[in-house]
């Protein structure tokens, strides 16, 4: 790589955060995901780069670091659009089950087409599976601007209990020795620490929120979060769940009945704090997801995609997840399920946790063309179905990442 200045560093880097978000304002019109507009632009400078030979080398873990902080973000955002009522029992439970089940059917099937056509150790075989059933919440939360109110706030749900649930189960099969009774109860206990340690430290961090006289609070508070994150990951906790009742417990305040928080932490201080964090998550998500799935689409190497065993093992793993969600949303709630059933988008958790599997649980003839594969070709699959989805426009605002929360739920 020549030597850039750092001018033109600004540049690009300042160029490329405009163009997401232009990216973002016409995915409103054209119904096609911006992460995936941002893909396919990582695509287009990789093939411009090497046609001009300005080779761009970059740091093996730049991408997974940028993942996994972008995860953070995803499990954060969605305890912050969570929201616990009586009046939403009946959707939260929906999209719950909708979700687990939809996730250990996809899972059931990706594994048997793994196990069958690669030969190799069924265990393996769900663990690469696992990231592959997931769906992806950063790239539904943006494309659900066009829905009716209901189908959003049914995806919002589904979407963030895919992510939670998905990742749970990733890392209890990476664990080792998780056919045994005392993997399944160390797992649950893991949990059930987890809970209490994550009440614990929500209290700490709204501590910190609440009583600190500065100004500057959102960004100690994100430095803790990937400081509890990196901690319960070599405690071997479930760290994320922390992370996820920590924004359940913001943005559900009003149900706290405890008197003595009520009396250190007003509903009206912590509704203050919401407000802000609601917006400085939605702005950060949206800065990782662009220089996220750039650098992806930047690393994608397109001859991979010339194997025919990666088209078809690909093709395979796209149907089966078409066909579960499918006949599951079909038969389940017995109505019309479009456009519902074209989103089975794999984004940012997918590869992050890609990333994640240990070197002795990978499979050895996997070719990481198929995951690149799914990730795209879910992508546009997404895009038709929402193409296609006839409610029309009412009036063109900005994605999610850029407005109130409060107007998704």
């Amino acid at each position: 790589m020549g030597h850039v200045s750092t001018e033109l560093l600004l540049i690009i880097l300042c160029s490329l955060v405009v163009l997401s978000y232009f990216f973002s304002i016409a995915s409103r019109y054209i119904r096609i995901p911006s992460v995936l507009l941002l893909l396919f632009s990582g695509l287009a400078l990789r093939y411009l780069s090497e046609a001009y030979e300005f080779k761009v080398v970059l740091p093996a873990n730049l991408v997974e670091g940028l993942g996994v902080v972008g995860l953070i973000m995803i499990i954060l955002e969605a305890g912050l659009d969570l929201k616990l009522e009586k009046s939403k029992k009946r959707t939260i439970t929906d999209s719950f089950f909708t979700a687990l089940l939809i996730l250990i059917l996809s899972v059931a099937l990706i594994t048997a087409i793994l196990y069958y056509w690669l030969h190799e150790d069924v265990v393996k075989c769900i663990i690469y599976a696992l990231p592959l059933s997931i769906m992806s919440s950063s790239i539904v939360l943006p494309s659900i601007h066009a829905l009716t109110e209901r189908k959003k706030e049914f995806l919002i749900y589904e979407a963030s209990f895919s992510d939670i649930l998905g990742v749970m189960l990733f890392n209890y099969f990476v664990a080792g020795d998780v056919l045994t009774l005392a993997a399944a109860g160390v797992f649950t206990l893991n949990i059930i620490i987890s809970i209490i340690l994550s009440i614990f430290l929500s209290i700490i961090l709204l501590s910190v929120l609440a009583k600190t006289t500065m100004n500057i609070k959102f960004f100690l508070i994100f430095a803790l979060l990937i400081l509890i994150y990196a901690g319960g990951k070599l405690m071997h906790l479930p760290s994320l769940l922390i992370i996820l009742v920590f924004g359940l417990l913001i943005n559900n305040w009003e149900k706290v009945s405890f008197k003595w928080l009520i009396e250190h932490f007003p509903h009206s201080q912590i509704i203050s704090l919401r407000t802000l964090m609601h917006s400085i998550t939605a702005e950060s998500s949206f800065l990782i997801r662009t220089f996220f799935f750039l650098l992806f689409g930047y690393s994608i190497d397109l001859s991979l995609l010339n194997d025919r065993a990666v088209i078809l093992i690909g093709s395979l793993i796209v149907l089966s997840l078409f066909l579960v969600r499918l006949l599951y949303l079909r038969f389940y709630f017995k109505t019309k399920v479009f456009p519902e059933v074209f989103f089975i988008p794999r984004g940012l958790i997918t590869i992050v946790l890609f990333y994640k599997i240990p070197a002795h649980l990978k499979l050895d003839s996997f070719n990481d063309g198929i995951l690149f594969f799914v990730v795209l070709s879910t992508g546009i699959i997404l895009s038709f179905g929402m193409i296609f989805y006839k409610k029309p426009n009412e009036q063109i605002i900005e994605d999610p990442q850029f407005s109130e929360r409060s107007n998704i739920l």
